[in-house]
């Protein structure tokens, strides 16, 4: 019999993806939305179930009937202008609190698995010589949202160290792909105008993963008995550096190249001066993830290369935007 699947934050980039990817491999989805008036018209065949906020008081009760595996997507994520007084305990009240209660109510309602989407920002911000590997020494971090997850991943493990339920954590980079919002949009969107960027030559490595590869590996981790109480990191497992992001981005939409060479140092102290600092530390650091323990633990190998998946997040980029134009 087909497994049937609690998907939250079902409306979502990642969960709207994801809930598709799994019908087609014929499981069962049982989609959570916060209130009737949410956005659903693009998810996958399954039940609808409304729950309201996430909160150590949610009542997941109706959606946790005859659950086989929970996929926990929905988080309070990175704001560019945080508005709460105190940003972590408004994180935690989220992303710790109300998974552990979902957690919880999933034992009580005898679901076997539970796969937590986290955030490689639980290993660091960048990688110098090494790449991050899933078994790290937990490190210190400063970063409210980084903490409440990695508060989050130790609490689900010690429900799973107690045998109450099997636990899965996957931390994910950068994800990308077909209706992609936030940054990459925007980094999509900035090619396209061709400004020339100060970009040229940036020797750093950046791994990124395809909603594809990534729904890929919470697919095997719904069924490989060895992922159970495992911390896996997943990338495309072929890195870029900036430059070359912007490079295939620029021959995919068919626009001219514009990146000129300007001395890291200088641009640095500008981007400083002009409050940028963090987009400069992405474009310019390294961040790469090690994915060899999901091929030797669970034989999964990405399905689509980087090149692959970027042709086909800009196709649906160029679609989109030709349909609206023809409205």
């Amino acid at each position: 019999m087909s497994k049937t699947i609690l998907l939250t934050g079902a409306n979502g980039f990642v969960g709207q993806f994801l809930g598709h990817y799994l019908n087609n491999h014929h499981y069962n989805l049982v989609h959570t939305l916060r209130h009737p008036s949410s956005k659903k018209q693009d998810l996958a065949d399954g039940r609808i179930e409304y729950i309201g906020n996430i909160t150590a008081k949610t009542d997941w009760s109706k959606a946790l009937t005859r659950i086989d595996c929970v996929i926990h997507l929905a988080a309070r994520v990175h704001v560019m202008k945080e508005t709460a007084a105190n940003p972590l305990q408004a994180f935690q009240q989220t992303n710790l609190h109300g998974t552990v209660n979902l957690a919880k109510q999933a034992i009580q309602a005898g679901v076997k698995r539970f796969i937590y989407l986290s955030s490689i920002k639980v290993n660091g911000e960048k990688t110098q010589n090494v790449s991050f590997q899933a078994d790290d020494p937990e490190q210190q971090l400063n970063d409210s949202y980084a903490l409440s997850k990695q508060q989050t991943e130790k609490a689900l493990l010690e429900l799973h160290q107690q045998g109450l339920i099997e636990v899965v954590i996957i931390r994910p980079p950068l994800v990308y792909g077909p209706g992609v919002k936030g940054n990459f949009l925007r980094l999509i969107k900035l090619v396209e105008k061709q400004w020339p960027l100060p970009l040229d030559k940036i020797n750093n490595q950046r791994s990124l993963v395809s909603v594809n590869n990534l729904s890929s590996l919470i697919q095997t981790c719904i069924e490989h008995q060895q992922a159970s109480g495992e911390v896996f990191l997943v990338s495309d497992g072929n890195d870029l550096s900036s430059s070359e992001l912007f490079s295939h981005l620029a021959d995919i939409l068919g626009c001219k190249n514009r990146l000129f060479y300007f001395p890291r140092n200088i641009l640095k102290v500008l981007t400083t001066f002009l409050g940028k600092s963090k987009e400069f530390e992405r474009l310019f650091n390294s961040l790469r993830v090690d994915i060899k323990k999901n091929q030797q633990l669970l034989g999964w190998q990405p399905d689509t290369n980087a090149h692959s998946a970027l042709q086909q997040t800009v196709e649906q980029y160029k679609n989109q935007k030709d349909g609206a134009m023809s409205q």
